[in-house]
Parts: C-alpha cells; sequence; structure tokens
C-alpha cells in the first residue's frame, strides 16, 4: 500500500527545514507514524530514531536539526501505542502492547517507508530508553545499519530487589486475571511532565528542555500518554532479561548514559557495554535520563560524538 501523508506538527517540532510524515501500516496492521526530515545538504546518510516509552516523533525535531547539521536525514518512529500511531487500548492514556515482539514489526513498517522515500544510506542508529531495547534486539537481529548509538537505553528497568519481586509476579499474573491492561502501580494516566514539576525531575537538568516538552503537549495534547499497562511491563521486563543472554553484534557502539540516571538499569549498561566488541561507554556527568534533552554544552558534546561515530563507520565500511 502507498504510503500516506500523516500530521506533522512543525509548529513545535524545531526541525530542520523539509520535515514530512508518512503513516506506514505493520504486518499486522497496526497503523504508525513515520517522521522525516531530509534537509538540503543531508548527504551523509540517515539517522534511524527509536525514541523511548511515551515519546512521539516532534520530540526530536531539534535532535534532527542536530543531526541535519552534521550531514545526516533523520526518520523517527510513533511506536504503536503512542504518538499519533494507533492506540491499543479503549484508554489511549495507557501505553500497551500486546508483545515486546510487536515493536520489530514497527521497525520492519519504518525501514519499508525510509525505502520507498529513497533515503540516503548509509543507516545509522540512535535509540533511545524503551527505544534501546528495541534497536538492540532489531541489530542483533540484522537491522541493516553501519553503526549504532544508544542514550539511556532501557536493557534493565531501575528497581530496588523487592520492587522487582513483586513487579515479576503483579505483572504476570494480571493478564492470568483479565487486568493486564490497568495501569502499573505508581502510574498516572498523565504524562511525566504534565504531573511533575521541573524540580528534582528524571529527566534532564535544563530547565527550557522540560518547558519544550511541556509546551509541545500543551499544544498537542493528542501525542501524550502516561503510565505502563501491567502486560506492558511483564513484556519490558521479560525482553530486558531476555536481552542479556544474547551477546552483542559487531557494530561500532557509543552509549550515552547520565551520571544521575534513575530510570534504567545503570549495571546492565555497563555489562554489555564492557563485553561490546567495538563499543564505547560515554557517562555524561550530572545528566538525566534524557541526554539528548541536557544543557546545550551536553547536546552538542553528545551530537558532535555522534556525527564522529556515524563518519567514522561509513569510512570504514566503504574501505573494506
Amino acid at each position: 500500500m502507498p504510503l500516506q501523508p500523516a500530521p506533522l506538527f512543525e509548529d513545535v517540532a524545531g526541525g530542520p527545514p523539509g520535515g514530512t510524515a508518512v503513516w506506514a501500516d505493520t504486518a499486522d496492521g497496526v497503523r504508525i507514524r513515520v517522521g522525516i526530515w531530509q534537509p538540503r545538504g543531508a548527504t551523509r546518510g540517515t539517522v534511524l530514531l527509536f525514541p523511548g516509552r511515551t515519546e512521539y516523533i516532534e520530540k526530536y525535531g531539534q535532535a534532527a536539526r542536530e543531526m541535519a547539521g552534521r550531514g545526516f536525514a533523520t526518520l523517527a518512529i510513533d511506536w504503536r501505542g503512542q504518538g499519533l500511531a494507533q492506540r491499543l487500548l479503549d484508554d489511549p492514556h495507557i501505553g500497551h502492547v500486546e508483545r515486546f515482539a510487536d515493536y520489530q514489526k514497527d521497525v520492519s513498517a519504518a525501514l519499508r517507508a525510509a525505502r520507498e522515500m529513497d533515503l540516503p544510506r548509509p543507516f545509522h542508529l540512535l535509540a533511545h530508553s524503551m527505544g534501546g531495547a528495541i534497536g538492540l534486539r532489531a541489530v542483533m537481529e540484522g537491522l541493516p545499519v553501519q553503526s549504532c548509538a544508544f542514550t539511556g537505553p532501557m536493557w534493565g528497568i531501575r528497581l530496588s530487589p523487592p520492587i522487582r519481586a513483586f513487579a515479576w509476579t503483579l505483572s504476570h499474573l494480571a493478564p492470568m486475571l483479565g487486568m493486564g491492561h490497568r495501569l502499573a502501580p505508581g502510574s498516572t494516566r498523565r504524562n511525566y511532565v504534565e504531573a511533575n514539576p521541573f524540580e528534582d525531575n528524571q529527566l534532564t537538568t535544563d530547565p527550557a528542555m522540560f518547558l519544550m516538552m511541556q509546551e509541545q503537549l500543551a499544544a498537542h495534547p493528542e501525542l501524550g500518554i502516561g503510565g505502563p499497562s501491567l502486560q506492558w511491563l511483564r513484556e519490558a521486563l521479560a525482553e530486558c532479561r531476555n536481552l542479556a543472554r544474547r551477546p552483542s553484534p559487531d557494530l561500532p557502539c557509543v552509549t550515552f548514559v547520565g551520571g544521575n540516571e534513575r530510570i534504567v538499569d545503570v549495571d546492565e549498561i555497563r555489562r554489555r557495554m564492557a563485553a561490546w566488541p567495538r563499543g564505547e561507554l560515554d557517562v555524561i556527568e550530572g545528566a538525566e535520563h534524557e541526554v539528548l534533552m541536557e544543557t546545550p554544552a551536553r547536546r552538542t558534546r553528545i551530537f558532535d560524538r555522534l556525527g564522529q561515530l556515524y563518519s567514522a563507520a561509513h569510512k570504514d565500511a566503504a574501505a573494506s
């Protein structure tokens, strides 16, 4: 089926000129949204940007602008159940997925869109938080990228041992009892930036970036979701465990994590990156979970490093 135009809220995205979005249908019939920024001069390749849970394409407009300035196009995804992609529950405010592997169908649909739109090659991965789990499985299974980068990847969820045991038990029992669609304990139907003040937030130390997120959802509330379902929690915990059992792919990789990370399991990140054949871990001291939404100096450092990674991987591939 030909790609159909989809909305892109450029009034809040802040992306480079030439942004567009399309609807893409997955193999199991779910409609997702794919955003593309292909500015003039972006000829060094395309960054496949995999957002985290609760996120949406427009949130990464500024990241696309940074990559455009370094010669790269950007493709970003609204995963099933969030952003403007098809919601999976009657209550659109609850983040949900039936099986974590379903996200790989979204990846395949986005790749088809990239090829149909003839986005510049080579492709490189940039994946954040939940997108880091989706992206890690994708590269393990042959995602056609020449390098990969992760920010605060969800290779484990930060939980105390007693809470982890409770989460495993509850999230496995709830679907059996017909309650898998209910909100996980401790979460709300509101997006994090709507429900929490900037002070001591777990996302960023930059008040301007926190305000940007708030203003995006105020202008377009249909983009937002709140907490996850119990079934999402079950699937996410199981996926983290399954990924931990598999070796890393032989790809150049840089992973960034905030020095004050409080959402994902940093020990799991350290463990994987210590064993990644061509991997490097970069701890951004003082930063929170969303390092791409951090202070200007931190963002510049990260995007410069990403440009170096992608360019070096392209040269190495061309020389081999």
